[in-house]
């Protein structure tokens, strides 16, 4: 199995990529936002997606969305053809597509809104914390991609605040502060251990 960074060459791949999301969507009656081939493709041609094959077999793909000039980004479009699901493959791609993200845009914050348990496992094994809809982005283009979602008019009722959906982020400012912390208490214990082996002298 490959997993790599999309490119051009991968456009063969679209249309089976938005027909596999779709029936997945159907299959377990939930609500996803539609994707055209040609949405795809472009996001091949930037250089953010990531594609699994199998030789020249689909196998999955998932790919990244910018908003607020690059301080937001998400994963999205995460999806496993169903010869390949019940692997592992979701949690390699997931990893894969984090990585690249956190490496483009190392300073956004990285967001999710999912309905699958699943997604909500791999993002808080990632680090995302749940949020409310008011902390993940004012931007109104990431809450128009819901537009093709059935339960859009729950977001709109809500005004943007609640849906089925929840609502996941990835804050690199903490995540180093928590990094700080840990780098500290190491110091500290260390400092604390040598003061009591110098004091046992």
């Amino acid at each position: 199995m490959e997993i790599v960074i999309a490119n051009s060459s991968h456009s063969k791949y679209a249309a089976t990529i938005c027909e596999t999301i779709a029936e997945s969507a159907k299959v377990r009656g939930t609500g996803i936002a539609k994707r055209s081939p040609e949405y795809v493709i472009t996001k091949m041609e930037k250089g953010n997606a990531i594609i699994a094959l199998d030789g020249d077999t689909f196998a999955g793909f998932c790919y990244i969305e910018a908003w607020n000039n690059g301080k937001s980004v998400a994963n999205s479009g995460l999806i496993v053809h169903p010869n390949y699901r019940g692997k592992g493959l979701a949690k390699k791609i997931k990893q894969r597509v984090f990585e690249h993200s956190r490496a483009k845009f190392p300073n956004a914050n990285v967001i999710s809104i999912t309905t699958g348990l699943a997604v909500m496992k791999l993002n808080s094994n990632l680090g995302y914390k749940p949020v409310p809809f008011s902390e993940l982005t004012e931007d109104e283009s990431f809450w128009n991609g819901c537009q093709t979602c059935k339960n859009y008019d729950i977001l709109l009722r809500t005004q943007k605040k609640m849906c089925l959906c929840t609502g996941m982020r990835y804050d690199p400012d903490a995540e180093q502060d928590v990094e700080n912390e840990i780098a500290k208490k190491s110091i500290f214990n260390k400092l604390k251990d040598f003061i009591s082996k110098k004091e046992k002298k």
